[in-house]
């Protein structure tokens, strides 16, 4: 028996208690352990086996730690499917959760019981597979076609409750999950129930799946994962068998494992949860977080001071009249009220945060108690100097001066006051109380503890928090302005806006890089193009007919026309007519006879040019690792997760190819496409992207 599974036979009754812990995951060790005992207990002469989890947690999934690698005998397909043979009853009992790999083993189990606080789900499809064991088989024969594909595709984890009402188990019980599984295994015994396997009940109703799977597709610009395990559910309808379904199954699952889709989701999965972890930071105290304060109360101070006031922070609102102020309530109320909407929070609460843990001003002075304060003013550095001038006065000793700036220099920031060493950058993304995206910039003299205290805040505001140096743009907008500017050759050589944002979308992209600017407002990458018109290279080709869109009043859909036309109660946008005849009065100008492009062409160029810039920032230690990029890219910038991200895109694609074509490029500019040297270097020593995370991991 082996030590991760404990057995012992209390009456009628071979209770397995699964001990692994941190989360019983269900490494070779659990399941070379419950098949033992399974035996054991067919051979002790036992009624029934109880399958339950010591600590806090039934089987919670797999073991990460076997991502990637052939799954060691017994494969958990076979331990299912020989735990549901048993002539025994097998109960299992849940607490914690049960997911993927946990809730299959569940479902092989002959009845299951739960405590009400229990979670479950099949959460496969966001690791670019489905599940693999039986999940596609047996769920929809307990709860149903509808309630099972809703499950599966989307990965949603449900409570206990529903899933009681789903049929998927038995009995909801307050309790210890040794207990109240002891109790429900006698009381089917005492009542002289059968066995009843899962496998052996109906096969649950088609439904038109055909249109299903397209669905699917679209509503995951392409992802893979859920409209395949759709197809795994339609086998478990319509197959000749419950081992004909079984054997579907398997075969989708490793059609999934084989793709580039399960390559790029897997590495999306483990960098999450690596970019916040730095080394630097281990055994570095953050400095004390419980009140902030917030300068300006736009959209981005406003969504600032939701995250916080929604983390259980106080926040202090700073505005320079009482209007403003109170129109900056009226924002943050306004994001509550969706909260409450949603369920996050109660009408109570509400009332607590908007007029309790919030509190507005017209006065620097009331900040000086504050223990972090981020401005979000304007986006120039003259108006950032005075208010950090102004926070380097009130600031108590040891607050943390945070500027939310897109592209403007932290250092020059920082050394307008006597303190440099606790300013930092918090770039948050907008709207800042939902996008998971925070960019800490370091700068040269930032404190370690301060640096600390950034990642704090993020993990505090459920934040991914990604280390950044200190150039323009950062991370995210120092390569969305190049790959930006790729597009825009593109346009001047004979593209056009519609035909890139729909080849993107394609991609998989959430938005075309023209919607996103109408979205973001055209009026920012105005301002950033004539902040660096005195010092750009003569070489660089800056197209006309954005800036002359901007000059006609037109900043994307805050003025209903950019790129695009938006009208009231409509979605979206219906391209701008008078477009095309700006971009032919840029090419006349230019003296450019335009050319087609295919889709294909498009998008090769657009992402050769992000992963350049990306191997550049990466080369120059504005991010550390490569996964930093990938990261920002997927959290900031609706990069489609399952492609893991442009430099893991880089080396599934091969860096070699990549290289090859950026170089060819270079003969119709040398300026823009200039090869990064790190990627000449990986291509040189024939080595990848991700060998660089594993170095610094």
């Amino acid at each position: 028996m082996s030590n991760a599974i404990k057995y012992e036979k209390i009456g009628d009754i071979a209770v397995l208690t699964a001990q692994n812990p941190p989360v019983n995951a269900l490494g070779v060790d659990v399941r070379k352990g419950l098949l033992a005992g399974i035996q054991q207990a067919e051979n002790d002469g036992a009624k029934a086996v109880l399958i339950y989890g010591d600590g806090r947690t039934y089987f919670a999934g797999a073991d990460i730690r076997e991502f990637g690698k052939p799954m060691l005998d017994p494969g958990l397909p076979d331990l299912c499917n020989r735990i549901e043979a048993s002539p025994l009853i097998v109960v299992s009992s849940m607490h914690g959760t049960a997911l993927g790999g946990g809730l299959e083993v569940a479902l092989s189990s002959h009845y299951r019981i739960a405590v009400p606080s229990a979670k479950m789900g099949l959460p496969e499809v966001h690791l670019g597979i489905l599940p693999g064991a039986g999940g596609t088989q047996r769920l929809p024969r307990v709860a149903g076609t509808e309630a099972a594909l809703d499950m599966i595709t989307s990965g949603r984890p449900i409570k206990a409750g529903e899933a009681l009402e789903k049929g998927i188990i038995d009995r909801v019980t307050e309790g210890e999950p040794r207990e109240i599984g002891l109790a429900y295994a006698q009381e089917l015994l005492d009542a002289g129930a059968a066995r009843r396997a899962v496998g052996d009940m109906p096969a649950p109703e088609a439904i038109d799946f055909d249109v299903r799977y397209e669905t699917l597709l679209k509503k995951g610009r392409g992802q893979l994962s859920p409209a395949t395990a759709m197809r795994a559910v339609q086998a478990a309808c319509e197959a000749d068998s419950f081992e004909a379904g079984i054997k579907r199954e398997r075969e989708l699952f490793m059609e999934l494992m084989n793709s580039d889709q399960r390559l790029g989701m897997v590495h999306a999965f483990f960098s999450e949860r690596a970019v916040s972890k730095l080394p630097e930071l281990k055994g570095v105290a953050p400095r004390a977080l419980a009140d902030i304060g917030v300068i300006g109360g736009g959209t981005m101070g406003a969504g600032i001071a939701t995250a916080a006031l929604l983390s259980g922070l106080s926040v202090t609102m700073l505005e320079m009249t009482d209007e403003a102020a109170t129109a900056a309530k009226d924002r943050i109320a306004g994001n509550l009220q969706g909260a409450v909407k949603r369920g996050k929070i109660s009408a109570d609460q509400f009332e607590a945060l908007t007029n309790q843990s919030l509190t507005l001003a017209t006065d620097y002075t009331s900040l000086a108690n504050a223990d972090l304060v981020v401005e979000a003013v304007f986006e120039e550095m003259s108006v950032k100097k005075i208010v950090f001038t102004q926070l380097d006065e009130v600031c108590k000793p040891g607050a943390v001066l945070a500027t939310n700036t897109s592209y403007l220099d932290v250092n020059e920031i920082a050394a307008c006051t006597k303190r440099p060493e606790d300013v930092i950058g918090l770039h948050f993304f907008s709207p800042a109380h939902v996008m998971k995206l925070l960019e800490v910039v370091v700068a040269d003299k930032t404190s370690i503890d301060v640096v600390a205290t950034g990642f704090a805040l993020g993990k505090m505001l459920n934040k991914i928090s990604v280390r950044a140096g200190v150039c323009d743009g950062f991370i995210g907008n120092r390569i969305l302005s190049t790959y930006r500017a790729c597009a825009d050759h593109m346009i001047l050589d004979g593209a056009s806006p519609y035909q890139i944002d729909k080849a993107l979308t394609g991609f998989g992209f959430a938005m075309g890089p023209f919607a996103v600017a109408d979205l973001a407002g055209l009026d920012i990458g105005w301002a950033s193009r004539k902040r660096l018109a005195p010092t750009r290279d003569a070489r660089e080709r800056v197209p006309s007919f954005p800036d002359k869109l901007c000059e006609d009043g037109h900043f994307g859909q805050k003025t209903g026309k950019g790129y695009y036309v938006y009208e009231a109660g409509k979605r979206g946008g219906t391209p701008n007519p008078d477009v095309p005849a700006l971009i032919e009065a840029n090419r006349a100008e230019l003296a450019i006879t335009p050319r087609d492009f295919t889709d294909a062409e498009i998008t090769r160029r657009y992402m050769c040019a992000m992963v350049n810039e990306a191997a550049k920032v990466v080369g120059e230690g504005i991010a550390q690792r490569p996964l930093d990029v990938d990261m920002t890219l997927l959290f900031g910038y609706g990069f489609p997760r399952y492609r893991g991200g442009p430099l893991k895109w880089a080396d599934i694609e091969g860096l070699d190819g990549i290289l090859a074509d950026i170089m060819a490029y270079a003969k119709e500019d040398d300026y823009f496409w200039q090869p990064a040297p790190l990627l000449q270097q990986l291509v040189a020593e024939g080595r990848t992207f991700d060998d660089l995370n594993r170095e610094n991991s």
